[in-house]
């Protein structure tokens, strides 16, 4: 067994004889349950002033709901350290109340019916949410918490969600498109002309670039959902849902690597060399293209603020679809097993408050984040104005698929990204070998993940 999977069935069983049975919840008459007084501890990894207005909201809440509840906030670290820290402590009473999680990430925890089903609560005709209000859901973003793998339990609700972007510098194509170095105006939709832009901006720097060293066409930051967006784009898929099994080594995706690949091998591209290394470097105008989620916007703004102040904005990937596909995606927020309903009716009607109209305008504004009600988003004009770059990204939603929600897809990451590299970095290797092996280990993970339900 690979040391990864050791790892998490490890932790799994360590964690099931605490987690089995310790929900209590099923049965539970919720409509007589008093949540009045109760505190409520809640995990996230927002950091900056994406805390600030979450403290905001959390200070709203405790000040104005009429049980007395209390909810503390808490930084945890980023999605990775809350998901170790979680699968120690699943089914127990040291979990928190709250806890934010990706769709895989909550499957992972319900393989010991670690989450609680929300919806009784959803249903509730005393605490739940009424028609009008589940309506005022986008709906992919009301289902993309409800899990087929598992009765179709609703193990979360979305506070927000984001999509993987094309970052591009204006200025810098204008310039390429004037001195007859590139073919076409605005930022390329297609791979041949994204191609044609990043060799050229290679060989030919920005003009107010303020930084020093070498001027790069794309910067990649290796990751398994830049590897699902390029795959999306060259129209295919990461996964098939009909037979459960991952499809990292599909045409499409062996054509998106192949083209990745060809980019690195003509000096057009090159991987960022730390965190945000790519943000910072588009900002000072040695990067024409990056890709990165939208929620990165305001990082971008300050990042182009303090470095070459040129006019930039988002854009499709480029695909070779007759319509972008783009990969939209988010952490929702879960309910973790082994609390009162006491506690756990509480911690709901926060979810219920943070989900709603006033709370959900005050953290897209704040945030970056879409916002998940469409109520919200008819009133986003100011929004729009300030931000760049957010209402074209905002119309891209239509377009919007998402990453497979199953179990042990953390540990899946870790190989899609590595694979990613290999092949990046070595323009001799067999992309369609190397895809097929850590196609292979992926669906190992995967089948040894449901193998915890069997």
């Amino acid at each position: 067994m690979k040391p990864r999977l050791l790892l998490l069935t490890t932790l799994l069983a360590l964690s099931t004889s605490a987690a089995l049975g310790q929900d209590g919840l099923e049965g539970v008459d919720w409509e007589n349950v008093d949540p009045s007084g109760q505190t409520v501890t809640f995990w996230h990894q927002h950091t900056q002033q994406r805390e600030t207005a979450l403290q905001e909201i959390v200070r709203k809440f405790n000040e104005t709901n009429e049980y007395g509840i209390t909810v503390i906030a808490e930084y945890q670290g980023g999605y990775n350290d809350i998901f170790q820290k979680m699968l120690a402590l699943l089914g127990t009473t040291d979990t928190p109340n709250i806890v934010v999680a990706y769709q895989n990430q909550a499957a992972t925890y319900q393989l010991v019916d670690g989450l609680v089903d929300m919806n009784p609560l959803v249903e509730s005709e005393r605490w739940g949410l009424s028609d009008e209000d589940i309506a005022d859901f986008f709906p992919g973003f009301w289902s993309s918490d409800v899990f087929p793998s598992f009765d179709n339990k609703r193990l979360a609700i979305a506070p927000n969600r984001s999509m993987e972007m094309l970052y591009y510098n204006i200025d810098w194509l204008a310039e390429l498109r004037a001195a007859g170095h590139i073919d076409f105006d605005g930022p390329p939709t297609t791979p041949d002309q994204f191609r044609q832009a990043a060799c050229a901006a290679t060989q030919h720097p920005f003009s107010r670039a303020t930084a020093q060293g070498a001027s790069m066409g794309y910067e990649l930051a290796p990751d398994a959902s830049r590897f699902a967006s390029w795959t999306f784009a060259f129209g295919g898929d990461v996964f098939d849902y009909e037979n459960n099994r991952f499809t990292y080594h599909s045409d499409a995706a062996v054509a998106a690597l192949e083209f990745l690949q060809g980019l690195f091998a003509e000096g057009c591209a090159a991987l960022t060399t730390e965190n945000f290394g790519d943000q910072t470097n588009f900002g000072a105008g040695r990067t024409l293209f990056t890709v990165g989620s939208s929620s990165g916007l305001p990082f971008y703004a300050s990042a182009v603020a303090e470095g070459a102040q040129h006019q930039w904005s988002v854009a499709a990937i480029p695909h070779i679809t007759p319509e972008p596909v783009m990969n939209v995606y988010g952490a929702s927020v879960s309910l973790p097993a082994g609390h009162s309903a006491e506690e756990t009716l509480a911690a709901w009607l926060f979810l219920k408050y943070y989900t709603g109209t006033e709370a959900q305008a005050e953290w897209a504004a704040a945030s970056q984040y879409f916002p998940v009600r469409q109520s919200v988003a008819a009133g986003l004009g100011p929004v729009f104005e300030e931000i760049p770059g957010y209402e074209t990204a905002f119309n891209l939603l239509p377009y919007g698929v998402a990453e497979p929600p199953v179990p042990g897809y953390d540990f899946v990451r870790d190989v899609v990204t590595a694979a990613m590299v290999d092949i990046v970095t070595n323009p001799n290797l067999d992309v369609r070998a190397a895809l097929t092996e850590a196609n292979e280990e992926a669906n190992d993970i995967l089948e040894d993940q449901f193998a915890q339900m069997r």
